[in-house]
C-alpha cells in the first residue's frame, strides 16, 4: 500500500507540474479564449494541461478511468462503475486565468467509493500547492516549475470565537451572504478556484460555503486536500459530498449540490 501511495504521489505531483508549465506558456503569451455551450470559458491551456495529465495517467495507470473535464465537454465519458476513477480539472479558475489573476489550479483527484481519497492542488503563477495522499495533507513550494520543496504538513484549525470564510470570488450569490450573516461569519475571503478548500484546510479559514453551481472535477482534489486535513465537506442535508454522479434525475452528469466545506467542529461554540 505504501509503494502504491508513494507511485501515486509522485505521478499526481509531476503531471501536475508538467500541465502547470504548459499554462503558463500560454499564460505568459495570452490566451486565445472560447466558450462551450454552456458559455463557460476555454482556453488553449485548458486543452494542453488535459492532454499532459490524461498521458501521465494512461502510461502509469492505464487500468483506472479518467473523468476530465475537457473530454467530458466533448462527449468522451469512461465507465466509472468500478468505483474507483481519477477526476480532473487541468485549469480550475478559468475566468481567473482569463482576467490575469494567479489564483488559477491543476485538479487532479482519486475517487474511490464515491469519496475523493486523494488530490493534487497546484497553483503554477503561485509556484504553490498542496496534496493528500494516504490521510496525510501537505502544502509545497516549486522552484521554477519543476523541483517541489518546502513541504509542510497541515491541518484545519479549531474553531474559534470569530469564524472565518472563503467564498467563491467570481459567482458570489444571495445565498451567500445569507449564510455569512446567519452564522456570524466575522470575516470572508473572495478568491477563485479549488484554493478555497485549501485555505480552510491548512487552518487559515474555518468554512467554505457554495451556493452556485460546481462540477465534481471542480471540488475533488480541494475536498481530497481538506478531507485528509481534518475536515469534511457536506451536503445541505448533511451527507458527505459523493462523486461519480451520474444519471441525475434534476442535473447533468457529475454535477454537484450545494454544500459546506470546512473543519470538523466549525458549528461549536455557538455555531449553529
Amino acid at each position: 500500500m505504501q509503494a502504491k501511495a508513494t507511485e501515486l504521489k509522485r505521478v499526481m505531483e509531476s503531471a501536475a507540474l508538467a500541465a502547470g508549465r504548459a499554462i503558463m506558456a500560454v499564460h505568459n503569451t495570452g490566451p486565445d479564449v472560447h466558450f462551450k455551450p454552456d458559455s463557460s470559458p476555454v482556453t488553449q491551456a485548458d486543452e494542453e494541461a488535459e492532454s499532459v495529465i490524461l498521458e501521465a495517467l494512461a502510461r502509469y495507470f492505464p487500468d483506472i478511468p479518467v473523468v476530465a473535464e475537457e473530454a467530458v465537454a466533448a462527449g468522451r465519458v469512461p465507465d466509472i462503475s468500478g468505483g474507483l476513477f481519477f477526476l480532473v480539472d487541468p485549469l480550475d479558475g478559468t475566468k481567473e486565468f482569463v482576467a490575469g489573476r494567479n489564483e488559477f489550479t491543476v485538479n487532479i483527484a482519486l475517487i474511490e467509493s464515491d469519496a475523493p481519497i486523494a488530490g493534487i492542488v497546484y497553483a503554477p503563477a503561485l509556484a504553490s500547492g498542496f496534496i493528500a495522499v494516504d490521510g496525510r495533507a501537505e502544502r509545497f513550494t516549486v522552484a521554477d516549475g519543476h523541483t517541489l520543496a518546502n513541504r509542510q504538513d497541515i491541518g484545519c484549525r479549531g474553531r474559534g470565537k470569530a469564524l472565518t470564510a472563503v467564498a467563491s470570488r467570481s459567482h458570489d450569490t444571495p445565498e451567500t451572504a445569507r449564510f455569512l450573516d446567519d452564522h456570524g461569519v466575522e470575516a470572508c475571503t473572495a478568491i477563485g478556484s479549488s484554493l478555497k478548500f485549501c485555505l480552510v484546510a491548512e487552518g487559515l479559514a474555518d468554512v467554505y460555503p457554495r451556493f452556485s453551481r460546481t462540477m465534481e472535477w471542480d471540488t475533488a482534489a480541494g475536498d481530497a486536500v481538506l478531507r485528509a486535513a481534518g475536515g469534511q465537506t457536506r451536503t445541505l442535508d448533511g451527507a458527505s459530498l459523493a462523486y461519480g454522479k451520474r444519471n441525475q434525475l434534476h442535473d447533468t452528469d457529475f454535477a454537484n449540490p450545494n454544500f459546506i466545506a470546512s473543519g470538523a467542529d466549525w458549528r461549536k461554540a455557538g455555531g449553529s
